[in-house]
């Protein structure tokens, strides 16, 4: 419980927009920001229990602030902050990818949101117990140094597949096209004979007139 409690207070002296937003209120109410921090928290896990658009607030949580720190991360000059947020990032993307076949079967547990927008924020929280880089280091990273070889070997085939297929697709349009203009071009050219040929056959009728006559 101690360690746990030195946590809470070391992410509690970090500055970040959360932080910031404890220190306005404690200012104006007097009130410690621990015990400020403890009752966001606890309103918070209420309402995703048992208030409407739950599933709305606990995507707002995991998107709308990392964007903005991503953002942050993208404008200043060091790099550190960028690998800490594609990191996010890429633990977010999988996580989302992996909901979209349980979420079913998960979201009709009680505590699902509540245990979602927790892991969210582990994902998110500064410091060396960050969740998406445990995750990343002792998960993704091995599986991608052990089968990015192969995954490359895949795509590489896709790409020249997909490539393959679309100079397929064009070669057929322009075959297409050519054939239909050479079945256009000669039945536009027999309309202009008959025309041609009309006074010829006047001619042909005032002499036969006049040798009858």
């Amino acid at each position: 419980m101690d360690g746990l409690r030195q946590r809470f207070e070391r992410l509690l002296e970090q500055r970040n927009l959360a932080t910031e937003a404890l220190r306005a209120l404690e200012a104006k109410t007097g009130v410690d920001k621990r015990y400020l921090a403890a009752g966001a928290t606890t309103l918070l896990s209420l309402y995703l229990l048992f208030g409407y658009g739950a599933p709305l607030l606990c995507n707002l949580i995991g998107f709308v602030y990392p964007a903005y720190a991503s953002i942050k991360a993208i404008e200043s000059p060091s790099k550190e902050d960028d690998t800490v947020w594609l990191t996010y990032w890429v633990v977010y993307s999988l996580f989302g990818l992996a909901e979209f076949f349980s979420d079913l079967l998960l979201s009709w547990f009680p505590f699902y949101y509540v245990g979602k927008c927790g892991f969210l924020l582990f994902c998110m929280i500064p410091g060396p117990w960050n969740g998406a880089h445990v995750l990343y280091r002792r998960i993704i990273r091995p599986l991608f140094l052990k089968h990015h070889e192969a995954v490359d070997n895949i795509m590489r085939d896709l790409s020249g597949q997909a490539l393959d297929v679309a100079a397929g697709i064009t070669r057929d349009v322009l075959q297409t096209l050519a054939r239909s203009r050479a079945l256009i071009t000669p039945a536009a050219m027999v309309v202009g004979p008959p025309l041609l040929l009309e006074p010829t056959l006047a001619k042909v009728s005032v002499s036969q007139f006049q040798k009858n006559k």
